[in-house]
C-alpha cells in the first residue's frame, strides 16, 4: 500500500509517497493519484526532519528510503548522498567519482530521474564553472537550497 500526504515547505509544497516502511519519492507538486491519502508514521518523520532541515537544524536525514532506479542512478544516489551539507560539487566531479569524466551527462540524467530530492541532495551538484543547471523543482529552488545551507553553514562558524 502506498500513502501520500502534502506538506508546506519554505519553498513551496512538497508531496511525500510512502509505503509503511519506507519514503519512495519527493515531488514538486501534485499528489500521487494512485496512493491513499494519509499521513503515516513514515510521512510524520519525514515533514519533521524536513522542517527541522529547513530551520537549521538538521544536515542529515534518517529517514528510511527505498528507491527503484538501475544500478547506475543508485550509485549516483549513493553518491550525492555524501556531498557534504553547504557544499556544492560539479556534475564532472560526481561523474569521475562515480564512473569517470565522461558520464557527466549520464549522471546529469541520474540526478534528474532522483526520486527524493533534498534527502538525497542532487540540488549540491552544479555545473563545471559553479553555474546553477538543471533541477527538476526549478533552478530558483535549487539556488534557495544552496544559499539555505550556506548561509548556516555561515552562521556557525
Amino acid at each position: 500500500m502506498k500513502y501520500t500526504w502534502i506538506i508546506e515547505t519554505p519553498i513551496g509544497h512538497l508531496s511525500l509517497l510512502a509505503t509503511e516502511k519506507y519514503l519512495l519519492k519527493i515531488s514538486f507538486g501534485g499528489i500521487e493519484s494512485d496512493a491513499t491519502i494519509k499521513q503515516t508514521p513514515i510521512i510524520k518523520k519525514t515533514e519533521q526532519e524536513l522542517k527541522e532541515y529547513f530551520n537549521g537544524k538538521r544536515t542529515k536525514f534518517t529517514i528510511p528510503i527505498n528507491t527503484i532506479g538501475t544500478e547506475f542512478q543508485k550509485q549516483v544516489w549513493n553518491k550525492l548522498t555524501e556531498i557534504p551539507y553547504g557544499t556544492t560539487i560539479s556534475y564532472k566531479e560526481l561523474a569521475t567519482s562515480v564512473k569517470g569524466k565522461n558520464y557527466s551527462r549520464a549522471v546529469g540524467m541520474a540526478n534528474n530521474r532522483n526520486p527524493i530530492p533534498i534527502i538525497i541532495p542532487c540540488h549540491r551538484v552544479v555545473g563545471t564553472k559553479g553555474e546553477l543547471v538543471g533541477y527538476r523543482g526549478g533552478v530558483d529552488i535549487k539556488e534557495k537550497l544552496i544559499n539555505l545551507e550556506k548561509q548556516l553553514i555561515n552562521k556557525r562558524r
